[in-house]
């Protein structure tokens, strides 16, 4: 009997929802879409999630730290979510890996190594990855590098630029020394290449060069200067140094030695705070300004236009200029933040 009560109940409110459904002019509520009204993977909806994840160095790297924080601030701009990853080499293919095994929809990726992740990101491709380069340029002896596109400054043209500002400072000539950001890292590359190009090397003459081992360490940098100090002392007109930090060793060695920095033409290169105050306090003559918030942006713009159907030209560069702070254009950019 009680079932029987249950179901002629269970009648009566699927009658009242019916009517609820209807009004006056016979209209009813419309049926969801069906399969074939839904977008398909040609015509994408815009405004899904994309999924994805950005790899880099070590986080240690202040400018890779500050990167991924600009990464998790604005991703939700782009209706992004993305995951970050630091580590060396072994760790950069790892996270590769696993974001082919996660069918996430992008990678964007710093690495250690440019040449070594050739084969993970071609199988990331394969698979329909967006991959995206951040900071570190495509390399020139792989015209085929497996990547979507690129966000960052041009690290040759940032070396030509601070060796050009060389060459206005010191018309008649000088001396300079080299300490370079991480063995063997495409941007470390690239700014050695390019200082060279825009000074006249029969004027500015270069005395030694040396690369830092680890993840562009301050105190590697440090004790490369007190080896330079000790082997040319005061044949020293220039520090051409590769990172902002980097410059900061470099007048902790100086300092240390009892040299007045300001009587030494120290260049970094970031364009971070450290190095704005640098050049605030006289210790440091020019630091080569990379936004690395515009890169962010970039990078999740450009995945959000293939990700919603669109198109860029395959192995597309973006390139985000670099800035010249010296003493006297540094009021001229917002200080950074980080």
């Amino acid at each position: 009997m009680k079932k029987r009560i249950l179901a002629i109940l269970l009648a009566l409110m699927l009658v009242v929802a019916f009517v609820a459904a209807c009004n006056g002019d016979d209209e009813v509520v419309v049926d969801p879409p069906t399969t074939e009204d839904t977008p398909t993977a040609e015509e994408p909806a815009a405004g899904d999630t994309m999924r994805g994840i950005f790899i880099t160095q070590d986080l240690s790297n202040a400018s890779q730290a500050f990167s991924a924080d600009e990464f998790t601030r604005i991703m939700g701009d782009f209706d992004a979510e993305v995951i970050i990853a630091g580590g060396d080499v072994a760790d950069n293919i790892a996270n590769i890996e696993r974001a082919i095994a996660d069918s996430l929809d992008f990678i964007f990726i710093n690495p250690n190594d440019i040449h070594a992740i050739i084969p993970a990101l071609e199988r990331a491709r394969e698979e329909g990855i967006i991959v995206g380069l951040f900071s570190s340029q495509p390399p020139e002896d792989v015209p085929d590098y497996p990547f979507d596109f690129f966000a960052g400054s041009d690290d040759v043209m940032g070396g030509r630029q601070a060796g050009e500002f060389v060459m206005t400072q010191f018309p008649d000539g000088a001396n300079f020394v080299e300490i370079g950001g991480q063995a063997g890292h495409i941007a470390a590359t690239s700014r050695h290449d390019g200082f060279r190009e825009g000074i006249d090397t029969s004027l500015i003459i270069e005395l030694d060069s040396q690369f830092v081992s680890g993840p562009w360490v301050a105190d590697e940098a440090r004790s490369i200067m007190e080896d330079f100090i000790v082997m040319y002392g005061d044949q020293i007109d220039i520090v051409w140094t590769h990172w902002d930090h980097g410059a900061s060793g470099v007048i902790e060695a100086v300092v240390a030695a009892g040299i007045d920095p300001a009587d030494i033409f120290i260049i970094g290169y970031d364009g971070n705070s450290t190095g704005y105050q640098q050049v605030l306090d006289g210790y440091q003559a020019l630091s080569v300004g990379q936004s690395f918030t515009n890169m962010a942006m970039e990078s999740l713009r450009m995945a959000r236009v293939i990700f919603d159907g669109g198109t860029l030209a395959q192995g597309y560069l973006n390139w985000v200029p670099v800035d010249m702070v010296t003493i006297d254009t540094i009021n001229n950019f917002p200080w950074p933040e980080w």
